[in-house]
């Protein structure tokens, strides 16, 4: 096989991984404007690697696909370090984002058989299918530490809550919980799919309001904001949902409709990617109007396009991932940081919120950076 592929040395790929895992697990917060304080009084460290947020769920989701690539024992053993002292502290509060890590969790129990992690995952599974709020149609409501978020459905809930329940609802072999991660699949895309743009919107309101002019008014997308690292979330779960449970979508009816939104999204992305190789913060915001380049976006948009097209769901070239590909790598910097990472993102009501929010590094850039990164790999095999 050849080592050099679009201009990319394997070795240089690699390298540049070990430097992002490194730069991962040693992140901190030296000024404490990242830490979040909730109402009773404890502290979430959303940055450094020793905390438990969607930030960790994501950065283990990274070191989980490194070392299923690799085999290479250290990169199970952080995983599993992480959850033993997540454990032995007592775990958290259980929210949309904080379900993050059973994913890689369930992924672990599968490899490893350790029956203590089992209860987490029935536990918490459990949570979610029973007692996790709905929205109207019995969406999942984006419920997370500060915000109840009422009626409200997020994109980002799909990779926080629906691929964990899945992979769950696999390993535990419980087929409602995978029932119940298609249906919410189908609802998310049909409320946060913009079918004028072909891209995704981050957030939907019901509301079911009366308005002055007449009819009530069903609900809102919010700032109507087209959020990269949003959309990215899309792309990247929705090959990753079609692998994980066997659909084929020739054949399966949400496997077509799920591969078509793929396919609307992944085109209106060709058109709007900048010549670095990135996309903007907001999508279809110029970056003369403050929309700024975004690199974990860019990391998730060449997962998904990538794991896409080796999975057949989608055909053509793949220029705009390589091209994703080689501006994530500009942007690694000798201390393993993903530069140009935007910080999370709540529901914005306009769009200079999107604009207003900070770089900085934080796991699951490093962690988006490693899984575009080891899909491209793939290509070496």
């Amino acid at each position: 096989m050849p080592t050099e592929i679009h201009g990319i040395k394997a070795a240089d790929v690699h390298a540049k991984i070990k430097l992002l895992i490194n730069g991962m697990v040693n992140i901190t917060d030296t000024t404490g404007e990242f830490l979040m304080t909730l109402e009773d009084g404890r502290v979430i460290d959303t940055k450094g690697w020793n905390d438990w947020e969607w930030t960790h769920g994501v950065g283990l989701l990274g070191l989980w696909q490194y070392y299923e690539l690799t085999g290479e024992a250290e990169y199970l053993a952080i995983i599993e370090a992480w959850f033993r002292d997540r454990f032995a502290a007592g775990g958290t509060t259980k929210n949309i984002n904080t379900m993050a890590v059973f994913l890689t969790l369930a992924y672990v129990y599968e490899r490893t058989g350790n029956e203590t992690y089992r209860p987490w995952l029935d536990t918490w599974a459990e949570w979610a299918y029973h007692d996790l709020p709905r929205t109207r149609y019995s969406g999942f409501q984006h419920l997370t530490y500060l915000e109840t978020n009422k009626d409200q459905l997020w994109d980002d809930t799909l990779m926080m809550t629906v691929m964990p329940l899945a992979k769950i609802g696999l390993v535990l072999n419980r087929p409602h919980y995978i029932a119940e991660a298609k249906r919410q699949f189908l609802l998310h895309v049909q409320y946060l799919f913009d079918r004028e743009s072909g891209l995704f919107f981050h957030g939907w309101q019901f509301t079911y309001e009366k308005t002055d002019s007449g009819p009530s008014k069903a609900g809102h997308n919010f700032a109507n904001a087209r959020w990269a690292r949003g959309n990215s979330w899309v792309t990247m779960v929705i090959p990753e949902f079609l692998d994980l449970l066997q659909i084929d979508p020739q054949t399966d009816a949400i496997g077509m409709v799920l591969r078509d939104v793929l396919d609307a999204q992944c085109s209106a992305l060709k058109h709007l990617q900048d010549q670095s190789g990135l996309w903007r913060t907001l999508l279809d915001v110029s970056v003369e109007d403050g929309s700024y380049l975004e690199a974990s976006a860019t990391a998730g948009f060449a997962y998904g396009m990538l794991k896409a097209r080796r999975k057949r769901y989608l055909t053509g070239n793949t220029n705009s991932a390589v091209a994703a590909i080689k501006g994530v790598l500009d942007n690694v910097d000798e201390r393993g940081e993903l530069l140009k990472t935007s910080f999370g993102t709540g529901m914005g009501h306009d769009l200079q919120h999107y604009k207003d929010i900070p770089i900085t590094s934080m796991p699951y850039g490093q962690a988006m950076a490693i899984m575009a990164l080891v899909e491209f790999l793939r290509q070496f095999i």
